[in-house]
């Protein structure tokens, strides 16, 4: 039976603390409207009493309970990739998987973290200039958002973080897929300098979640001719954002990336044509009013 044939559908969402995850309902919503049966389902490392390194029987159990697939998160994004039959070259060149599909048994790894920033940011922010980009955070959601920064085309991306190894790494990945001197890596001592000659400023860390409040870098070093764009979307205004939607940034929430890598997901998972913008306001009312570029 093709996947377009079925009208029920079992997956779930395998990391570490997911309790608040909005991808349940996001996924659930999308999928009622649609007329399909469709339970989402958490599988939470912590409360199940397991370390990240057992993704993989994890996998291998909810192939064999009949799932259609699986999104990953942190911190199996990694881990997960040595227990799989296949990767889309997305994910094989990322080094990283969120989703995965059970096909005729087997467990292909695709990366939508990838495409669902890229869809966001050129949505949200069409026409800014790319030339100069700063990003704050080499881990995982760095490295997918960093890929779509120069897919879209940024002339050159400055990966920040403060384990500067991470930071070359990422970098000498990116120049290895995009082209030489694409990428650079840097640490936090450069922000001052990089920031002031920079077009725009992706943040990819943990900092202005709900359980990690606060600024990522110095107030003082956002400028009225920089934009900047979210990945985190609990809560969808971070200190960040409203700081420098304060000085007159154009600025982007984390909220679109969330719902185009679930609307991805769906239809990896699905076979059938999620409707983004009806996601989008699903998120708005979730999460609270998605932001928009002001």
């Amino acid at each position: 039976m093709g996947k377009d044939a079925k009208d029920s559908y079992l997956v779930g969402l395998i990391g570490s603390g997911i309790g608040p995850s909005l991808s349940p309902a996001l996924h659930e919503r999308e999928a009622d409207r649609q007329g399909l049966r469709y339970l989402y389902r958490l599988i939470d490392i912590d409360a199940l009493g397991v370390p990240p390194q057992a993704v993989g029987d994890l996998v291998r159990a909810a192939r064999d309970l009949g799932f259609d697939g699986l999104n990953i998160t942190h911190p199996c994004k990694q881990l997960v990739i040595e227990h799989l039959d296949a990767l889309a070259p997305q994910a094989e060149a990322l080094g990283a998987v969120n989703t995965v599909v059970f096909e005729d048994g087997r467990a292909v790894g695709h990366n939508t973290d990838v495409t669902g920033f890229a869809a966001s940011f050129a949505r949200g922010l069409p026409d800014v200039p790319l030339e100069r980009v700063v990003q704050l955070g080499a881990g995982g959601a760095g490295a997918a958002v960093a890929h779509a920064m120069l897919t879209l085309g940024a002339g050159r991306v400055t990966v920040v973080d403060a384990l500067g190894d991470r930071a070359g790494d990422l970098a000498a990945s990116l120049n290895r897929h995009f082209g030489a001197g694409r990428a650079v890596g840097a640490t936090p001592d450069a922000l001052a300098t990089l920031i002031g000659r920079a077009d725009g400023l992706v943040h990819a860390t943990p900092t202005g979640m709900a359980a990690h409040p606060g600024l990522p870098l110095p107030a003082e070093l956002l400028h009225p001719g920089l934009w900047v764009a979210e990945v985190v979307y609990r809560p969808l205004e971070t200190e960040l954002l409203r700081t420098a939607r304060a000085i007159g940034c154009a600025a982007l929430d984390g909220g679109g990336m969330a719902v185009f890598q679930a609307a991805d997901a769906f239809r990896l998972f699905t076979g059938r044509e999620p409707d983004s913008t009806r996601m989008l306001a699903d998120i708005a009312e979730l999460a609270g009013a998605v932001g928009t570029p002001r």
